[in-house]
C-alpha cells in the first residue's frame, strides 16, 4: 500500500506564544518548512494576539478540543498537562503530534526521538512522538558517538 505524502503540511502549534512556539515558528521560517496552513493555539488569554510568519500576522486562537480538524502535524510545547489532555484529541483528529514535554516521554508506545541520532525510530509513532527534554538531547549529541564507540551503558551526571 502507498501512503499518500502531503507536499505542503497544515500545521498547528500549541504553546504558540510562549518562547518555545515561538522559536518553532522562527525555525519553521528559516528552513521554509512546506506550510499549507499554519493554526496557532494558545490559552484563551492569549487568543487574538498576532503573530508574524513569513511576512504576514497570524491570529492566535485558544485551544479547544476541535482545534485539531483538518491539521497534518500538530507541534506541543504548552506543558504536559495540556499535552494529556490536547494530544490524544490531535491524534484521534488525524494529526501527528510532535510533544515537546515530558508527558509522554516514558510511554512505550510513544518513540522517544533526537532525529540526529534515532530518526529512523520515528516510523513506529501511533500518532505521537515524543522527545527528550532539552539537558538530556543536547548531552545524547555528546554522548552517543563514544556509545557507538565504545558502548557506553551509563552516566551519572
Amino acid at each position: 500500500m502507498r501512503i499518500a505524502i502531503p507536499i505542503n503540511y497544515h500545521v498547528a502549534i500549541v504553546g504558540a506564544t510562549g518562547a518555545v512556539g515561538i522559536e518553532l515558528l522562527r525555525v519553521m521560517e528559516r528552513r521554509d518548512f512546506p506550510v499549507a496552513s499554519l493554526r496557532l493555539l494558545a490559552s484563551p488569554r492569549s487568543a487574538g494576539k498576532q503573530l508574524e510568519f513569513r511576512g504576514g500576522q497570524i491570529a492566535v486562537e485558544a485551544l479547544k478540543e476541535d482545534s485539531f480538524a483538518g491539521i497534518d502535524l500538530a507541534f506541543f510545547s504548552a506543558g504536559s498537562g495540556t499535552s494529556k489532555q490536547f494530544a490524544p484529541l490531535a491524534q484521534k483528529a488525524g494529526a501527528i503530534v510532535v510533544d515537546n514535554s515530558s508527558a509522554f516521554r516514558m510511554d512505550n508506545d510513544v518513540p522517544l526521538i533526537i532525529p540526529e541520532i534515532n530518526p529512523d525510530d520515528v516510523r513506529d509513532h501511533r500518532g505521537i512522538i515524543a522527545n527528550p527534554n532539552c539537558t538530556t538531547a543536547v548531552a545524547l549529541m555528546a554522548l552517543y558517538p563514544l556509545h557507538r564507540a565504545f558502548g557506553v551503558r551509563r552516566v551519572f551526571a
